[in-house]
């Protein structure tokens, strides 16, 4: 069953346009680093340089906010995960 990530639509360019990717893993961390692997171009952006979530992308795990653990945070199979964006306008 794994893990499925829903990729926020500002991304999906870097996904081949895959609304949804299944992965493995038990925690967000390790599930975001198999998204990467699989698409190397989503990696810049999720992550700044040091390896943190960009401070504007926020994940969800079953609809509910995985921060503060967020990349600590456990996951389990048949869970869905969210990829936010957290984009303002005028």
């Amino acid at each position: 069953m794994g893990i499925s990530i829903n990729i926020h639509p500002s991304l999906r360019h870097l996904t081949n346009e895959q609304e949804v990717v299944q992965t493995s893993g038990s925690t967000v961390g390790q599930c975001l680093e198999q998204l990467v692997a699989q698409f190397p171009d989503i990696k810049e952006g999720l992550f700044a340089k040091d390896g943190k979530l960009l401070d504007y992308v926020t994940v969800y795990v079953n609809g509910e906010s995985a921060y503060p653990e967020e990349l600590a945070k456990s996951v389990h199979d048949g869970d869905e995960l969210y990829i936010v964006m957290m984009i303002a306008g005028g």
